[in-house]
């Protein structure tokens, strides 16, 4: 009588499972999920790149160059004076995001005067160097910034569609999508905005 070769042998030897292969495909994949997870919520909550569009806040920022946007800090504080913001004009989502210098906060009254920024009856604190303002446009007479609104102007003061302008206006904090400040693009510029 001949042995059977097929069909079912109990007696045969189970392969070895390399369970230090497997804890370590584990271990990769475990990390991978992680840093995914990290990023999707530093974007979604924290910040978020965009690019410059236009010479209005020259020479702080030039069109072309990327910076990131800081989301969560106006979830916890209020924009300040001289804090450099990211907003949608109106809420317009389909609008590029605009990048503005806050010039004025809640309650305060704005005059421009001579080519000079008052805040409350003061000369305005820049924080940087800008040229007198030839065109007041809005902001001739004094306007009061009205609650959770803040008015904002351009660093390029003649070259800058902002707050004096009746398609922009005083800017709603629910506009507000961020503080700008971070330049990541050109490695030239690489750092945080001032």
């Amino acid at each position: 009588m001949r042995r059977r070769s097929g069909g079912l042998n109990f007696n045969r030897r189970k392969r070895k499972v390399n369970t230090a292969l497997l804890k370590e495909i584990g271990i990769w994949t475990g990390e991978i999920l992680a840093v995914m997870l990290i990023a999707v919520a530093l974007v979604l909550f924290i910040g978020f790149r965009i690019k410059v569009v236009g010479a209005s806040m020259s020479p702080t920022l030039e069109s072309g160059e990327e910076i990131l946007v800081n989301r969560f800090r106006y979830k916890i504080f209020s924009p300040k004076q001289n804090d450099l913001i990211v907003f949608l004009p109106n809420g317009n989502e389909k609008s590029h995001y605009y990048i503005k210098r806050v010039i004025a906060c809640p309650g305060d009254k704005v005059q421009i005067k001579d080519g000079v920024v008052y805040v409350n009856g003061k000369k305005f604190d820049e924080k940087v160097a800008v040229a007198n303002i030839e065109n007041p446009l809005l902001a001739e007479n004094e306007i009061t910034v009205g609650e959770d609104e803040y008015f904002v102007l351009g660093d390029n003061r003649n070259n800058s569609e902002d707050s004096r302008y009746a398609s922009i206006g005083n800017v709603k904090k629910e506009y507000i999508v961020g503080k700008a400040w971070f330049v990541v693009s050109p490695w030239g510029k690489f750092g945080f905005i001032k």
